[in-house]
C-alpha cells in the first residue's frame, strides 16, 4: 500500500498536478472519502486562481481599467471558473481515477455505497424512535 505523499507533492496535486502510481491508492481516498468535494473545490479554486490574477493585472496594467472594475472582472471570472468546474466534479474526478488505472466509475460507485449505508443508518436511528414513539 502506498503512503501519504509529501507536502510538496500533495500542494501539487492540489494544484492540478498529476501523482506518481504509487500514489494512486492515496489519489483514490481523497476522491472517495466523505470531504472529497470540497478538497475538490479547493483545487478548482487554486487552479482557476492564477488564469484570473493573470487577466485581472492585464485588464490593469494592459488596458488602463480602473482597478475596482477590474478586481470585478476576475472575481466574476473567478467565480465562474470554480462553479463550472465543480459542476462537473464527479466526471472530472471519475476520469482521474482512470488516468491512475482504476475503472470508470469506481470512485462514484464507493461514494454513492457509502451513502447508501449512511442513508440506511440514518433511518434505522429515525425509524426506531418514531415506532416506539407510535406505540407509547
Amino acid at each position: 500500500m502506498s503512503g501519504r505523499p509529501g507536502p510538496h507533492l500533495r500542494l501539487w496535486y492540489l494544484l492540478g498536478g498529476r501523482l506518481p502510481q504509487r500514489h494512486r491508492e492515496w489519489v483514490f481516498r481523497q476522491a472517495t472519502k466523505p470531504t472529497w468535494l470540497a478538497w475538490f473545490t479547493v483545487r478548482m479554486f487554486l487552479q482557476v486562481l492564477p488564469l484570473t490574477v493573470a487577466i485581472t493585472l492585464a485588464l490593469v496594467l494592459g488596458l488602463g481599467s480602473p482597478l475596482p472594475l477590474a478586481i470585478a472582472c476576475g472575481s466574476l471570472g473567478l467565480v465562474v471558473g470554480v462553479y463550472f468546474g465543480v459542476s462537473y466534479a464527479i466526471e472530472s474526478t471519475d476520469h482521474r481515477m482512470t488516468k491512475y488505472g482504476y475503472p470508470a466509475g469506481a470512485a462514484a460507485a464507493v461514494r454513492k455505497e457509502r451513502t447508501k449505508r449512511d442513508q440506511e443508518r440514518y433511518a434505522q436511528v429515525w425509524r426506531a424512535d418514531r415506532a416506539a414513539e407510535n406505540d407509547s
